[in-house]
């Protein structure tokens, strides 16, 4: 199982929404997956990012573009530029941190629209 299955599946069974984006795949935990984040018809709140820092400064550019108000970076994620880009946009910003044990330890403080990448 990949992180980004049991992150998801542990915030959609504490009532979150979660919206799964990835072109490969038509659904995700009983939800409709988008081929990218511009193609989400609703609003996001939050989007989680599991993908190798690399490639992490294009999802953030879009997470601006669609409104996002926070963009989190999971364990082992980080980028800079990427950071200072959705900081200067004035979204809440995340690195190299899990949600999952974030949530547990603080009982769930994050809003209920989640997106993971």
């Amino acid at each position: 199982e990949r992180p980004s299955h049991g992150v998801a599946q542990y915030l959609q069974a504490a009532g979150y929404k979660i919206i799964p984006v990835n072109p490969g795949q038509d659904m995700i935990l009983g939800e409709k997956c988008h081929p990218n984040l511009l193609e989400i018809p609703e609003r996001v709140d939050v989007v989680d990012i599991f993908r190798r820092s690399e490639e992490v400064l294009p999802i953030v550019k879009e997470a601006i573009k669609i409104g996002a108000k926070a963009v989190w970076m999971q364990d082992g994620v980080e980028h800079e530029a990427a950071k200072e880009l959705a900081e200067k946009a004035g979204l809440k910003v995340v690195m190299n941190d899990c949600m999952l044990r974030q949530h547990r330890r603080h009982g769930g403080p994050f809003r209920k629209t989640i997106t993971t990448c």
